[in-house]
């Protein structure tokens, strides 16, 4: 079943049917004003944190999933039919409302169409503003004069602080006070405490204002504008009687109604434009309203807008034979890896606010999606988090941005640590430097959280160090709290085997970084405890045909061919041959196992058989259901790298189809089977050992989102950034006859066009560059120029 379509060329997704599985959600605002919207207008607004700074309200978990939001209800004056401008909350029958939205990049348009009156809602975030815009324009397409009225609904949060707002009501019930004013809603959270105009995070004022036509009237009270504890956002009582009170809230549950009343001439439009902002009126209102509240400036605002995110996004474009992955690696994937890397794991309509600040691991991972469009942007960021690291190598779990202090923050506790965190860095940061061509940011002096500092070199040897220090018997690193898999249980010092496959790959990195810096003795060490590492993996960590996950502290060897549940592990597969350890019999072999018991149509599953009786403290994954997040669930965060694997070992035709499994613009015309978005990643898929088979949950925040879309480019279609230039080294389908990618790299725009004659999938047999052949398959920094052409022939 289908309930949209991918407009490319517009950058939106178009949801056509209104009634889809879940609701499908968009992003707004930036890295400050932060907003969710849905195709049915739900969602919810916060600045810089969804946890304490939150001042739109939703309800987890409630029915319908996405309410309340930001919305338009309209009234016939005459008849009292009422409506809103999207399908939900009133919910017409849909044999007489007919509706699309269009999600495009930090904005969405819903247009509807009932009773002869078409309304267009269009909400978004100016760049750089702290308030929202909601523009509706609404068009009498019969032939009669129509009077309607207009309301405008939200639900304002008491206080900010989401827990305390939901949770503790003997408290937020009575902390809000209302002001209307020169036809200016304004809200206030502790009215009488004292209020820094600059801190719009603390502040807990917020304004609105209706731009457009006279005030006729205003609800300050989520109660007074239902009229009944027993109507719904559906039936609201002021709606259905055409008025307001005009009650000034003091106290209650707060919202933001403004109503005005419109006369439409047969085939007239009119325009008004809502603005929800922080701040009181005197201090941000007023002059955001007479600076922005014109039809003009709200049109201008939203091409500024549309120009930016284009931009970010035009910063790789790709033409395949494949439509639904051209959608995705020119949009969605770019923007959804945009998306996860300005709000890690703590905005969404899952994600409410627990997992606050930036998780470790998690954003470090994230910097390869966003790193082709947002290249030196990044800087700042990965040196935050490059300063959560500890002095001796490893990592507080989360970093808080506005509270970090390095230098001076506490250390976790011994059992806290993790032992992938800093192990991340090695895939970050030389990306970085490809991309920038920065090398001397390894030279860059930065804190550690706790005490000293040292270069980013230094932190990555001291990464490395990290594990090293904390090996067990059999000479692979510690497993510590947890490697990737956080249900993993291995005890604190029995050893993990993805970990150990981690070190090895940061080894090998590291002591190419150090030949490029000049720095034999610290190439040599590496090199050496490389060498020994690879040994240790060789005697330990292969059982013939695959590779264990780990070994517990105990001497057990989780993952051998004895094992009864979780005998084969995607993880330890895919990194034996990103790491290299894997030799090419070897990793034939672990990707074959890998495909035989744990592949499925909607993607490969964490683990297999299922864990039924292993006790949750060795594996916390037996919690779950059967075929559900780590208990043999599809993960989607590890696809990407069984894709590499694959890629790595020249299989295009398995790397793609494997690709094409979690890839969500495959799921386009069978919607109804995946549930979530058709345009956006997820964390976990149900795998097909549980009756919920296909279907896909947790949408939007994943690493899955960040590797897919690096993998999309880097190793799907093969353009790699390098520090002297463009490496070209594309894993196709035999089936495709080539591809076209535009890429800036370093400021210039580089055209490439992939010819494969022969149906390959691998090996470039000849590389010309603006008409002269080069060796090899790097396009050369010094052969770069903009509007450089560049053709390759697999071969």
């Amino acid at each position: 079943m289908q309930f949209g379509h991918f407009d490319d060329k517009a950058k939106e997704y178009v949801i056509t049917r209104p009634d889809t599985p879940r609701p499908w959600a968009n992003y707004l605002g930036s890295l400050d004003y932060g907003a969710i919207i849905t195709n049915n207008a739900g969602g919810y607004s916060f600045y810089k944190s969804a946890l304490s700074s939150r001042f739109l309200r939703l309800r987890s978990n409630s029915v319908p999933l996405d309410q309340p939001g930001r919305y338009f209800y309209l009234r016939d004056q005459e008849s009292g039919d009422f409506w809103s401008s999207s399908w939900q909350p009133v919910g017409k029958p849909l044999s007489k409302y007919k509706s699309t939205c269009r999600h495009g990049t930090a904005y969405t348009t819903i247009t509807s169409r009932y009773s002869a009156i078409e309304t267009e809602s269009t909400y978004f975030v100016p760049l750089g503003q702290a308030f929202e815009y909601w523009r509706l324009k609404v068009t009498n397409k019969g032939k009669q004069p129509r009077k309607l009225a207009v309301f405008t609904y939200c639900e304002m949060a008491s206080p900010w602080h989401m827990p305390n707002d939901l949770t503790n009501l003997q408290y937020s019930q009575f902390i809000t006070k209302g002001t209307v004013e020169q036809e200016m809603l304004g809200m206030a959270v502790h009215p009488y405490t004292k209020f820094d105009p600059a801190d719009l995070m603390g502040c807990h004022r917020l304004w609105m204002a209706l731009v457009g036509a006279p005030l006729a009237g205003y609800e300050t009270v989520r109660e007074r504008f239902l009229g009944s504890i027993y109507n719904t956002y559906a039936n609201p009582q002021a709606v259905i009687d055409g008025r307001c009170s005009n009650f000034l809230a003091e106290g209650e549950n707060a919202c933001g109604t403004l109503q005005v009343e419109i006369e439409l001439q047969p085939g007239e439009t009119r325009e008004l434009i809502a603005m929800l902002g922080l701040g009181t009126p005197d201090s941000h209102g007023y002059a955001a309203r007479a600076a922005f509240g014109t039809s003009e400036r709200c049109e201008a605002e939203l091409q500024k807008l549309k120009s930016h995110w284009h931009g970010l996004l035009g910063a790789a474009v790709v033409k395949t034979p494949d439509a639904e992955f051209d959608s995705m690696a020119n949009v969605w994937g770019a923007y959804n890896a945009l998306i996860t890397y300005t709000w890690s794991r703590h905005a969404s309509l899952v994600y409410n606010g627990e997992r606050d600040g930036l998780g470790f691991r998690d954003t470090v991972q994230d910097f390869l999606g966003a790193m082709p469009m947002l290249k030196d942007q990044i800087r700042e960021r990965l040196e935050l988090m490059l300063t959560g690291q500890v002095s001796n190598g490893g990592a507080m779990p989360v970093v808080q941005p506005f509270s970090h202090k390095p230098g001076q923050m506490p250390p976790p506790k011994r059992e806290e640590y993790r032992s992938d965190d800093c192990q991340w860095f090695f895939n970050a940061i030389p990306d970085y430097v490809a991309e920038t061509g920065d090398l001397d940011f390894y030279k860059k002096v930065l804190p550690y959280s706790d005490q000293g500092e040292a270069t980013v070199l230094g932190h990555l040897r001291r990464a490395l160090e990290f594990n090293l220090e904390r090996s067990g018997k059999h000479g692979l690193p510690c497993g510590l709290h947890a490697d990737w898999n956080d249900c993993v249980k291995m005890g604190y010092n029995g050893e993990s085997v993805m970990v150990a496959f981690q070190l090895l790959y940061g080894l090998v990195t590291y002591a190419q970084i150090a030949d490029r810096l000049g720095l034999p003795e610290e190439a040599a060490w590496a090199r050496a405890e490389q060498a020994k590492l690879e040994a240790a993996i060789q005697t330990a960590a292969w059982d013939g045909e695959w590779y264990l996950w780990a070994i517990g502290e105990d001497g057990h060897r989780y993952g051998a061919k004895t094992e009864t549940e979780g005998r084969v592990y995607i993880n330890t597969q895919v990194w034996a041959v990103m790491s290299g350890a894997a030799s090419p019999a070897q990793g034939r072999s672990a990707m074959d196992a890998l495909n035989r018991e744990l592949a499925t149509p909607y993607g490969i599953m964490l683990s297999a058989p299922p864990f039924t009786n292993t006790p949750p403290t060795v594996m916390g994954g037996v919690i779950y259901n059967h075929g559900i997040k780590e208990n043999a669930g599809i993960f989607c965060h590890t696809q990407s790298w069984a894709v590499i694997a694959e890629a790595l070992l020249g299989n295009g035709d398995q790397a793609y189809e494997y690709y094409r499994s979690f890839m969500p613009s495959a799921y386009n015309t069978r919607a109804e089977l995946r549930e979530i978005e058709p345009y956006v990643h997820c964390q976990t898929t149900y795998a097909t050992c549980n009756r919920n088979a296909g279907k896909s949950r947790v949408a939007w925040l994943s690493g899955t989102a960040s590797w897919s879309h690096h993998t999309a480019l880097q190793w799907i279609l093969g353009v790699r950034p390098e520090i002297d230039g463009l490496r070209l080294d594309p894993c196709i389908p035999k089936s495709w006859p080539g591809f076209k990618v535009e890429r800036v790299f370093r400021g210039k725009r580089v055209k490439i066009e992939v010819k494969n004659p022969a149906g390959l999938s691998k090996g470039v047999a000849s590389l010309v560059v603006d008409g002269k052949k080069v060796d090899g398959n790097l396009i050369p920094l010094d052969r770069i120029q903009d509007g450089t052409k560049v053709v390759a022939t697999l071969g």
